[in-house]
């Protein structure tokens, strides 16, 4: 047979103008740095979208295991790359439906997942091994790791095959977002656990991605997000050096979690920054020899906070602009928010035009042709420039405290959050800033907006659910699953393979947190004043 080679592609503009790869400034005193090269401002591959967009990754989940697995048909139906899912609050900080503090949020947030069972319904019709799944899971993300290794596994797929990432940033919950479960110390153990674990036994997931999206959201500047991001980055790689780990057996494996709001240069400044830091970092800090372990890998999602319940059409236009903003700072992975997601959570039509946005830039808006086409602009390399400076010298600062643990244990990030997210408010207060349809250009409307929401009962069906899963199993195998657990907890061991054992014997997701919460306790947080 006859081996025939392709000629490389060709990118023109619709003029039929020749684009080239990435453009060099002429200047002598000019950054000579390219793409896919250390330090890797200008993204972290060559070709970056000419080779392949990043992966159009919507975050979905409500209701219960049948209905968002219709979501996620529906979303890979209409072209999709990639599941992102969301769990319900009682999922996030280990109760099961039928648990008191469980009352009245099952399925509202996020779909409700409970035992192995819901997992498996989640995911049934879907093959693992072909599905790359990102899952906003933290305080309990070693669980449900495990449900996903053994939902794989029950479909002939090898953990060694399955792709994806979990969330499982818990320093930014104590910071930001608050659904932790057990003290710092025991959740990094965790973390430390199913890195160690995942580095061997899921070799293509990426075990943890360091979030500064909830800090930004919270209240924090572009350059507080990479630094306090970068520095909680820092404590996780410190935690698995510390257990004996080599830095380029894992760091390759680590990624991250950005937000991009609607200051469009800034944010594609930042996207370049937070790159170059990290891997001067990697390499410099920790001396890493793997290129791979140097790139700062990325998920970006558009920002929520920056959505109005007002005119929320409106909401489509910032969801555009932000995403070109993350397109050219060089993500690898995107969700677009919905345009209703300031009122509930988003309907099939409102998602579909937010994946749709997606697409447009992706084909139609001619960004993608070359890689990096922001740089050399005198208006973002000056940003780039001052965000640098900035952001290092918050590094230096937190480093002095004794790095990011003891930062947040002290009350640093969540003071300087809290600062800027004050006078973020009293600029729109006080009309220097304009939010349009909500402090200028308002708009008197009586339109029906068609919302999803979930039912209250679904709770009590989740909470009969559960109650005759406990009946129909080998109650014995699970009991005796969650002993060894718990001791297991009381040693150094890695709690993985313990984890996941009393996951395919059916104990739940509740019943595995309380475990621990008797070994490890619960955190309860220091007033900061």
């Amino acid at each position: 047979m006859v081996k025939t080679t392709s000629k490389p592609k060709q990118f023109v503009t619709d003029s039929s103008i020749p684009v080239k790869s990435f453009y060099q400034m002429s200047s002598k005193n000019s950054k000579k740095e390219e793409p896919g090269k250390y330090p890797f401002t200008r993204g972290i591959h060559a070709g970056m979208y000419r080779d392949r967009l990043w992966t159009m990754r919507q975050y979905s989940g409500f209701g219960n295991a049948k209905e968002t697995n219709k979501r996620f048909k529906f979303l890979l139906g209409k072209g999709q790359t990639g599941l992102s899912m969301a769990f319900d609050l009682p999922t996030q900080i280990g109760h099961d439906p039928d648990a008191s503090y469980a009352e009245g949020e099952v399925g509202k947030v996020g779909v409700s997942i409970a035992s192995l069972k819901d997992m498996q319904t989640v995911f049934q019709g879907i093959k693992l091994g072909n599905v790359s799944t990102s899952m906003t899971i933290n305080a309990t993300a070693s669980t449900l790791l495990a449900y996903y290794i053994a939902v794989g596994e029950s479909q002939g797929f090898s953990s060694k095959v399955l792709r994806g990432t979990t969330q499982n940033d818990i320093l930014k919950e104590y910071v930001a977002r608050n659904t932790y479960i057990y003290p710092p110390n025991p959740s990094m153990r965790l973390i430390g656990d199913m890195i160690a674990y995942c580095a061997k036994e899921v070799p293509q997931w990426y075990p943890v991605s360091i979030s500064g999206y909830h800090m930004r959201e919270a209240g924090c500047t572009a350059v507080q997000e990479i630094a306090f991001t970068l520095a909680n980055g820092i404590e996780y790689i410190q935690t698995c050096l510390d257990r004996g780990l080599k830095i380029d057996d894992f760091a390759p494996r680590l990624s991250f979690f950005f937000c991009c709001t609607i200051e469009f240069f800034e944010e594609i400044a930042k996207f370049r920054v937070a790159r170059k830091i990290y891997s001067k970092i990697l390499k410099e800090k920790f001396h890493a020899k793997n290129p791979r372990s140097m790139q700062l890998k990325f998920h970006t999602q558009t920002s929520g906070e920056s959505l109005t319940a007002q005119q929320p059409d409106n909401n489509i236009v910032r969801v555009a602009i932000q995403s070109m903003a993350a397109v050219l700072g060089g993500t690898q992975s995107l969700h677009t928010n919905s345009k209703d997601e300031a009122l509930a959570l988003p309907t099939q039509e409102a998602v579909n035009i937010a994946l749709r946005t997606q697409q447009i830039v992706g084909y139609e808006s001619g960004i993608t042709k070359t890689v990096d086409p922001m740089s050399g602009s005198h208006y973002i390399e000056s940003l780039c420039d001052e965000i640098e400076a900035q952001t290092w010298d918050y590094l230096k600062k937190i480093e002095k405290m004794g790095g990011a643990l003891k930062a947040i244990e002290k009350g640093f990030f969540q003071a300087e959050i809290r600062q800027n997210a004050y006078r973020l408010k009293r600029e729109t207060d006080d009309n220097q800033r304009i939010l349009v349809g909500v402090n200028k250009f308002q708009e008197e409307s009586n339109e029906k907006q068609n919302l999803l929401r979930v039912s209250d009962a679904l709770g009590k069906r989740q909470e009969k659910e559960i109650k005759q899963l406990r009946k129909s199993r080998n109650n014995k195998k699970t009991e005796l699953a969650l002993s060894k657990m718990q001791s297991a907890a009381d040693t150094d061991k890695n709690l993985m393979p313990f984890i996941l054992n009393a996951v395919k014997s059916y104990a739940t997701t509740g019943e595995i947190s309380n475990t621990f919460r008797e070994v490890f306790g619960e955190y309860r947080p220091k007033e900061v004043f």
